[in-house]
């Protein structure tokens, strides 16, 4: 996956049943950034990376990885990419009855032949890159919420992913826990260089993490903008955008 654009999405169109959710969809994602999917609820944004990381099927167009097409790709193939990616859910998904180094060491053990010792070695460091030095032997519902989202991403970085998806990272999380999320995936990004998707309407977040982004709209069932959202703020044309970026609120151009 040693390519300037690790992840290419080409007019995407996603139905439920027989109706569609999405359509349109195209951008590309260049390697080493922070790429944001912004727009309010029901516009589509976890659907979108459902589809992006072979949880839903699209109804039409593709998603390259690379050079290579996703869902024409063999299941091997498939599979090969999806270990080189890591997933942060909405809701954290941790295992309520095994401790956090048990979670983190879950994919370590179902997808390498590492000794009980590396794997331990693994899992402590991989804890701490997350500030959770120490809680190695705590379970879940020890922990406070914005802990819980940190360990889910030790446990999704377990296999030194080439990209990050996060599906609404802040969801649930106070105002700090949420900015000391987006620090952490800010130092990512810096000291690892890892390509991060976020899936997000949390706004400071998005102008604090993003470097490029696509807005989706709920009523069009498409995207609408694409571009850094600070820009976006200050020059797009399109009302919907701008209303989006100020809460409500119209900001004024800057022609």
């Amino acid at each position: 996956m040693s390519h300037e654009y690790p992840i290419s999405v080409r007019d995407i169109s996603v139905a439920y049943n027989s109706t569609r959710v999405l359509s349109g969809i195209s951008f590309s994602v260049k390697r080493g950034e922070i790429f944001v999917v912004m727009g309010g609820s029901g516009s589509g944004k976890s659907t979108l990376m459902k589809t992006m990381v072979g949880l839903l099927p699209p109804e039409g167009g593709q998603v390259f990885y690379g050079t290579t097409s996703f869902w024409e790709a063999g299941d091997d193939l498939r599979e090969d990419i999806l270990r080189r990616i890591g997933i942060l859910y909405q809701r954290g998904a941790l295992w309520s009855s095994m401790t956090l180094a048990e979670n983190v060491a879950l994919p370590l053990e179902e997808f390498t032949g590492l000794t009980p010792g590396e794997i331990r070695d693994i899992v402590s460091f991989k804890l701490a890159l997350v500030g959770l030095s120490g809680f190695e032997n705590s379970y879940p519902s020890e922990i406070s919420g914005g802990m819980m989202k940190r360990a889910a991403l030790a446990r999704a970085m377990a296999l030194d992913p080439e990209i990050l998806f996060f599906d609404e990272p802040s969801a649930g999380l106070d105002p700090v826990s949420a900015r000391l999320l987006d620090e952490l995936i800010l130092e990512l990004k810096e000291n690892l260089k890892t390509t991060i998707v976020v899936i997000t309407h949390d706004l400071e977040s998005i102008f604090s993490i993003a470097d490029n982004s696509i807005f989706l709209d709920s009523a069009l069932r498409t995207m609408i903008a694409s571009g850094n959202p600070k820009t976006l703020l200050e020059h797009s044309q399109d009302i919907r955008v701008r209303r989006f970026l100020t809460r409500g609120r119209i900001a004024p151009q800057v022609e």
